[in-house]
Formats: C-alpha cells, structure tokens, sequence
C-alpha cells in the first residue's frame, strides 16, 4: 500500500503545540507556522486546514 500524506502533531522545545504535513516522500510541506499554546488548539488547526482549503486554486502572483 502506497504511503501517503500525514499530519504530524508535536510539542516543540518551548512547549508549544504545532503541526506540520508531511508528504508521502518524507518531505514537510506545510506547517503551522506558529506555537499553540494547547494540543486541541492545534488540532483546530490542523482541521481548518483539511477544511479551507480541498479544492484550492493556486493563484501566480507578481512581485
């Protein structure tokens, strides 16, 4: 069976929670970019995510 995406979900060296997506690969690509101060805030997250953003348009932007 083939490997697939993951959330992660950790305690970081200052007590914070954050999470992080981890590919089928190894590689993270995405994170919370930012420490929650319980599990189930980060959890929140995490969901928000899953829920936001299913069939996201990817938009080119000019800088």
């Amino acid at each position: 069976m083939p490997r697939k995406a993951v959330f992660e979900l950790y305690e970081d060296n200052a007590g914070k929670w954050r999470w992080r997506l981890v590919a089928a690969n190894g590689n993270i690509i995405a994170d919370s970019g930012e420490g929650y101060s319980t599990k189930q805030g980060a959890q929140r997250g995490i969901e928000s995510v899953k829920e936001s953003a299913p069939d996201a348009e990817v938009r080119v932007t000019e800088e």
